[in-house]
Formats: structure tokens, C-alpha cells, sequence
């Protein structure tokens, strides 16, 4: 970025700041129903009329700004001949065409008995017996007379 970008990205963000105090300072409209139960605006800083004009004047004047500056850093951005992606950051490496044919003795060679014997057959499935279990009792032995 450059410094003059950087400097009109700097003033539009003041004067979006500016923007949003200006507009919380001003009253609403419904601010003026209490001026007649004694909150006049005769003693403010502003005068009788108020701050109303002065605020929306001034409100006016920085959105214009701030629509002028939005102009103008679209302008100064699309100018910009830095690649903008990762993609084109990225030099493509060299490619080495692959050999059209590999050197004899080099090749798998295939079973002779054609495709169906190139699959191996699954292997079975160890069979384990299991072991004897202890009996939990003794054996009894026959009753002797």
C-alpha cells in the first residue's frame, strides 16, 4: 500500500468516527415536546434555534466527505497492479515430461493365465479352538460299596 492510500484509508475512518459522534449528539425529534414543560433551549452554546442546524449541517458536510473519500479509495485500490491472490503469488515449478516408455526390464510383468488370476484370492480366516476351561467343580468320583 501506498502512502497516499494509506493516509486517505486513515481520513476515512476519522471521518466515520465523526460521522457517528455527530449523529449521537443530535436529538430526536421527539426532544421537542419537552421544551415546553421548562427544558427551553434559550442558554444552550448554540443560540435559541438550538444545535439542530448547526449538527445537521455539519453531519451533511462529512457525509459528502465521506462519500467522496469511498470514491475515491475504490478508485485508488482498482489501480493497484500487486497480484491480489495467493494463486498468483505462486510461480509455477517446472515440469519434466514423464518418458514415453520405461527402460526394458523395468516392467511388471503380468501372470500369464490373463486377468482373473491377477486378483489373489482372500486367505481363510484363522480358525483358533478355544482352550478348555477349568471346571469349577471337581470331578466326582463314583461311590465305592
Amino acid at each position: 500500500m501506498s502512502w497516499v492510500q494509506t493516509l486517505a484509508v486513515v481520513f476515512h475512518v476519522l471521518l466515520a468516527a465523526s460521522i457517528i459522534g455527530l449523529v449521537l449528539l443530535q436529538r430526536g425529534k421527539g426532544a421537542d415536546a419537552g421544551a415546553g414543560f421548562g427544558s427551553g433551549a434559550s442558554g444552550t452554546v448554540f443560540g435559541a434555534r438550538g444545535s439542530g442546524s448547526f449538527l445537521s449541517r455539519t453531519t451533511a458536510i462529512l457525509a459528502t466527505l465521506f462519500f467522496l473519500t469511498s470514491l475515491g479509495l475504490s478508485y485508488l485500490f482498482s489501480q493497484s497492479t500487486a497480484p491480489t491472490s495467493v494463486i498468483d503469488r505462486v510461480q509455477p515449478a517446472e515440469t519434466v515430461p514423464a518418458p514415453v516408455t520405461p527402460p526394458a526390464g523395468m516392467m511388471p510383468s503380468l501372470p500369464e493365465s490373463g486377468p482373473a488370476a491377477a486378483t489373489p484370492e482372500p486367505a481363510p480366516a484363522p480358525t483358533t479352538t478355544p482352550a478348555t476351561a477349568p471346571a469349577s467343580e471337581p470331578a466326582q468320583q463314583p461311590a465305592q460299596q
